[in-house]
């Protein structure tokens, strides 16, 4: 900020100097304010995010109930010294399973091991096969219950819910997110099917999304924002485009928007870098962008100064871009920059700009 008000009053009669020193001085105050990295600064990097994913995803483990058996389930069936009615059974697609002597078939589906016990003990014993029936059931493999993780996560998969889960639980398992992340976290469930009396012509419910916002996630724990997830479930944390701020600039790095769809001009990225270091040329600013068609880097004028000085309109940055400002000895590497893009931004710290 100090260097941005030094630059600035270079220009003009005294008076003027100082007014647009404090004019520029009051817009990258609020605008730092503003942006999310000074919301967020406890959580600036994906390592803080996934330090504070783990921290609160420890405190929601074994809250959970029993697991419910479902479809594809593996269960191992064991009667005591009735030998020929233990056996290995697979439960179909409706939640059903088929055991020997017993006349029907025996809906599983949504039992614990231990309600199925008693319910299979029941049926031996009135069905006249067991008098005093000892009934052991485990689920040998775990199958229903698949609970989908996408998106920008360290580790992509699908577990299984041996239990209910929380949301901080499942984006842990998935070793938190990564450094592209957005700002928010979308969980998709599949709404429960038509019942088999509302026969063939009955509509195929609709899917729910919940969209959680990162930061309410991570600062409160919250059960509002902490939503139990389900088997079924898609767990998807959307890509944030990455905006590089390199070269004169107090704080250089790679600033995360919420999504690839977020507005990014070159006077927000200064902000969020701290405004420009006394040295800094403003006036020969580029950015350096990718050009999608040729896969060939541009460099694109940004009369930076003038924008400062609102003598120029603001320009919007694009995902991925890098806003590289030379100083008082970076004019011969300015000519170069194309070819150093990849150089410029290996070694910059990625910090969470999302809201």
């Amino acid at each position: 900020m100090a260097a941005g008000i030094i630059y600035l009053m270079r220009f003009g009669p005294a008076k003027a100097r100082f007014r647009r020193a404090c004019l520029f001085a009051g817009l990258i105050a609020c605008l730092w304010m503003a942006s999310p990295a000074f919301a967020q600064k406890r959580y600036d990097t994906a390592r803080d995010v996934n330090e504070r994913i783990r921290s609160l995803s420890s405190a929601f483990q074994g809250r959970g109930t029993d697991y419910m058996i479902g479809a594809g389930d593996l269960l191992k069936v064991d009667v005591f010294d009735v030998p020929d009615l233990s056996r290995e059974v697979r439960v179909n697609e409706s939640g059903f399973i088929s055991l020997p002597l017993i006349p029907v078939k025996i809906r599983v589906s949504g039992l614990t091991s231990f309600q199925l016990e008693e319910k299979l003990a029941e049926l031996l014993q009135v069905n006249g096969l067991v008098r005093n029936p000892q009934v052991v059931v485990f689920v040998k493999e775990q199958r229903s219950q698949p609970i989908t993780i996408i998106g920008s996560v360290r580790a992509p998969r699908v577990i299984q819910a041996v239990r209910p889960m929380s949301l901080l639980e499942v984006l842990s398992e998935a070793g938190g997110i990564s450094e592209d992340a957005g700002s928010v976290v979308i969980v998709t469930r599949q709404a429960a099917p038509p019942s088999q009396s509302a026969g063939p012509e009955a509509e195929k419910p609709a899917s729910q999304a919940f969209t959680i916002q990162l930061k309410d996630l991570l600062e409160t724990g919250d059960p509002q924002f902490n939503i139990p997830i389900y088997g079924g479930d898609t767990v998807s944390v959307p890509r944030g485009g990455i905006i590089y701020v390199a070269g004169a600039v107090e704080r250089p790095g790679g600033f995360v928007m919420a999504s690839d769809s977020e507005e990014m001009t070159t006077l927000k990225a200064v902000a969020l870098a701290q405004g420009l270091k006394w040295s800094a040329k403003a006036g020969e600013t580029v950015i350096i962008r990718r050009d999608p068609a040729t896969g060939k880097n541009q460099e694109i004028d940004v009369p930076l100064g003038k924008i400062m000085s609102r003598k120029a309109p603001d320009m919007a940055l694009l995902a991925n871009d890098i806003l590289f400002v030379p100083d008082s000895t970076g004019k011969k590497v300015l000519r170069k920059m194309s070819d150093a893009a990849t150089g410029i931004t290996s070694g910059l710290i990625i910090v969470r700009a999302g809201r």
